[in-house]
């Protein structure tokens, strides 16, 4: 019945992750930015998932699936006050070039 072993999930959760916190190093664009970020919170919904899946219990189960959908319901939130941020800078500065963001500097 388990065709495909933790490990392959647990994989392709931290290539994700790697590969959302280097978008977050690399990138200028703060949507590329918030789109990284969104793919490090599914590596971590995956891993959540994927423990949820080798638990015997259904209590067990349920917990790992109401972790994932607690970290969606996060992702969300993140993206509107983020995205509400841009759009408030861009309209105050006309870019949104992360470099030229220093608005809370002294």
């Amino acid at each position: 019945m388990d065709a495909v072993p933790i490990s392959w999930y647990l994989i392709l959760s931290a290539f994700m992750f790697a590969m959302g916190v280097t978008g977050v190093i690399i990138k200028r664009n703060p949507i590329v930015i918030f789109m990284c970020i969104e793919l490090m919170l599914n590596a971590a919904n995956l891993a959540f998932l994927a423990f949820a899946r080798q638990q015997a219990q259904l209590g067990a189960q349920a917990a790992g699936q109401v972790y994932a959908i607690l970290v969606m319901a996060v992702a969300a939130a993140e993206v509107a006050i983020g995205l509400g941020i841009i759009v408030a800078i861009y309209r105050l500065r006309d870019t949104i070039n992360v470099d030229e963001m220093n608005l809370l500097k002294f």
